[in-house]
């Protein structure tokens, strides 16, 4: 004996299907978002290492031709030590120095505005800073910590330890004559050589957290996308909320079907005549100059519509004139409240006529 087992129904609770734009946009006003930290990182340690290549000489001067003119404008150099004089001091350098920096953090702070308004846009959002207890339970805590994010976070820590920590012995074992070689050297020298070997340095560290960052980058936009996936009853359901239930939808159709309908059949009774095919079709044509140049349609109908278009017109004395072709082109190329087009004039002109001739020999 074979049984049947329909395999859809146990992928009604698994989330099978892309995330739907709705659910994107109430994902980010939720402030859940797709964005990569260790990309921001490494482009404002980028920024800062080219922008400290260009501007580091000139600063590192400016500071030194600082503190010289402080030492030389103390004439005894035990007044150095003076508490007022190491207070007025220590202040003018915390100025000096923030005026000398604010170049490179004002950098680092233009770069991580941009870097994450290009991850994420413009987003101002409340709701994440709301209360959940969840974040406070030991329980979902614990399960946090032996999660798979948080598995893979330390995963890319440890791969970080490990790039880093492999491109500082290799720069370090190539140049290790040249850093020996230091303390020998003349003290500006030596300070820049310093600089020379930190900025390689640091280029390095660099290119390496670049490179984690696009990997990072990649492994954010899918744990993203995967946490957006929608179940095949969720997509139903939101379907639902802003599509409407199919079934109140038909109801609605209907129910507007059924007054337009009704409408339609309350100005027969302005009708001038009722073209017929003659069971099939009905078409009530109205003709008044002072609101159209031509015959317009009031109503039209097949089969019972048809038939309570002619009942109601008989009940009014409408006209009846059976003209099988005119009452078919009409009901197919013309709308209710819609002028007859110039090409049926003629034929509708003769009918009118016929009505019009019987009016007045009654």
């Amino acid at each position: 004996m074979k049984i049947k087992i329909d395999l859809q129904l146990f992928a009604e609770g698994e989330k099978t299907e892309k995330a739907t734009p709705k659910k994107r946009r109430d994902a980010r006003e939720e402030g859940q978002v797709f964005q990569s930290r260790e990309v921001t990182a490494a482009f404002i340690l980028l920024s800062t290492f080219v922008l400290l290549r260009i501007y580091g000489k000139y600063g590192f001067n400016s500071f030194i031709k600082y503190m010289t003119k402080i030492y030389n404008s103390i004439e005894n150099i035990d007044q150095i030590f003076i508490e007022n004089n190491l207070m007025i001091s220590f202040t003018k350098t915390i100025g000096v120095f923030f005026v000398l920096t604010a170049p490179i953090l004002f950098t680092a702070f233009i770069v991580a505005l941009a870097i994450n308004y290009l991850q994420v846009g413009f987003l101002f959002t409340t709701k994440p800073l709301k209360i959940d207890f969840n974040r406070i339970n030991p329980i979902e805590g614990f399960k946090r910590l032996f999660s798979k994010r948080a598995l893979m976070e330390l995963l890319k820590s440890i791969l970080k330890i490990i790039l880093i920590g492999y491109v500082a012995y290799s720069f370090i074992k190539k140049n290790i004559n040249q850093i020996i070689a230091l303390p020998g050297l003349e003290s500006t020298i030596i300070l820049k050589n310093i600089a020379d070997i930190s900025f390689d340095f640091g280029i390095r560290i660099i290119v390496a957290l670049v490179f984690l960052a696009f990997l990072d980058y990649l492994f954010q936009w899918r744990e993203y996308e995967k946490n957006l996936m929608m179940t095949k009853q969720e997509v139903k359901e939101e379907y639902k909320q802003t599509e409407g239930d199919p079934l109140i939808k038909s109801r609605i159709r209907e129910k507007q079907r059924r007054i337009a309908m009704s409408r339609m059949i309350q100005d027969v009774p302005k009708a001038d005549v009722i073209i017929t095919n003659p069971t099939h079709i009905a078409v009530a044509i109205k003709y008044d100059r002072e609101m159209y140049h031509a015959p317009y349609i009031l109503a039209k109908g097949v089969d019972l519509i048809a038939e309570n278009i002619k009942k109601v017109g008989e009940e009014h004395s409408i006209p009846v004139v059976e003209n099988k072709p005119l009452a078919r082109v009409l009901y197919d190329s013309v709308e209710i409240g819609d002028v007859i087009p110039e090409e049926l004039y003629e034929a509708v002109a003769e009918v009118l006529a016929y009505v019009y001739s019987l009016k007045d020999d009654y």
